[in-house]
């Protein structure tokens, strides 16, 4: 009885101090990461309250994207090494640097609003648990399970690597709780065993983490069909293109036209920062995106190239599993197709633009 009453404190201690090291970033971010919050002076073109986003959701909705670039680092180490190899700690750290930083930036355009932060926090206290619990048994368990399979991948480490790549690319431009993750499981445990130990180690592991994942999208799932889910789409106005052209663009609808320019409205996500640069190409400009005149982009570039372009840059930060860096740009809407002459889509160049 007495090592079941040490052991059940140990418990406790432990789930404290999980708690205490999820919670310290949040409490640290709120604390001091704002700056006075300031409305933006801009009149809007399009004057629907539903059009309309917040200005400061864009650079809110960047730590989503941050734990979608997790993953595609994750995706990228696994093409020629194992898990043990990604950096989690590091992604762990950018996460919350990141958020501090364009915190204050939200501040100076209206600010972010309870559910909003509360969200954010959300989704970071998740993320880290995911990564640091996965980097305690990568570095350790699986490296060790790895260094006795040799160089050559198991077919394990293959389903593993092909689930990786593919879930980055669902992540661009749908919510995570919709992927598959029981097919993955299933794939897993159909390919052959090659080595005895990594083959059954993956299997076990890997499923168990994929299993668990599952039952929490079902979860999230349905607290999002309980609640609603968030708007898919999103309205922006062009001038400088007739409004056939534009409705030539894959996945663009126009709404209207108006003597400021056409009404257009587009999916949001990774589709959108593709149709922006169709438009930029074809000659067109973006004159207001969901009521906002300023908006933030990212751009990848090599080690020690300085940023120069339309805007101001917010942060440069490493991207885990890949040769440049990431910086982030804080500019005007009407410059995003001077941005894109000379920044073109592509790494190094334009990598995501944030919508609202």
């Amino acid at each position: 009885m007495r090592f079941l009453g040490r052991l059940a404190r140990w418990i406790v201690i432990a789930l404290l101090l999980i708690v205490l090291g999820l919670a310290a970033p949040v409490a640290y971010v709120e604390l001091a990461c704002h700056a006075p919050v300031t409305a933006s002076p801009y009149s809007p073109i399009l004057t629907d309250p539903n059009d309309r986003r917040p200005e400061a959701a864009t650079y809110l909705t960047y730590p989503e994207w941050h734990i979608v670039y997790a993953y595609d680092g994750l995706a990228d180490v696994l093409r020629s090494s194992d898990e043990s190899e990604f950096d989690y700690g590091s992604s762990i750290w950018r996460f919350w640097e990141s958020t501090c930083a364009l915190t204050r930036v939200a501040d100076a355009h209206g600010g972010a609003d309870r559910d909003t932060r509360l969200m954010i926090y959300t989704i970071g206290a998740s993320f880290t648990l995911e990564m640091s619990l996965k980097a305690a048994y990568e570095e350790t368990v699986g490296w060790i399970f790895a260094a006795s399979r040799g160089p050559v991948k198991t077919p394990q480490d293959e389903v593993a690597a092909a689930m990786a790549a593919d879930y980055a690319a669902f992540l661009r431009q749908t919510p995570w709780y919709r992927y598959d993750f029981g097919k993955e499981v299933r794939g897993l445990w159909a390919a052959p065993v090659t080595d005895r130990w990594r083959g059954w180690e993956r299997r076990i592991a890997l499923g168990g983490e994929w299993k668990a994942k599952a039952l929490y999208a079902e979860a999230i799932a349905a607290g999002v069909a309980a609640t609603s889910e968030a708007k898919l789409t999103i309205r922006s106005i062009v001038s400088g293109m007739e409004a056939a052209s534009l409705s030539a663009i894959p996945d663009v609808s126009v709404q209207s036209e108006t003597p400021d320019g056409i009404v257009i409205e587009t999916p949001r996500y990774a589709r959108f920062t593709e149709i922006l640069w169709q438009i930029a190409r074809s000659g067109g400009t973006i004159r207001e995106i969901a009521g906002n005149d300023d908006i933030m982009v990212s751009i990848t570039l090599p080690p020690g190239e300085d940023y120069i372009g339309p805007g101001e840059v917010i942060a440069r930060l490493p991207r885990e599993g890949f040769p440049t860096e990431r910086v982030l740009v804080d500019t005007k809407v009407a410059d995003i197709a001077r941005l894109l002459a000379v920044r073109p889509l592509g790494d190094p160049g334009l990598e995501h633009i944030y919508d609202y």
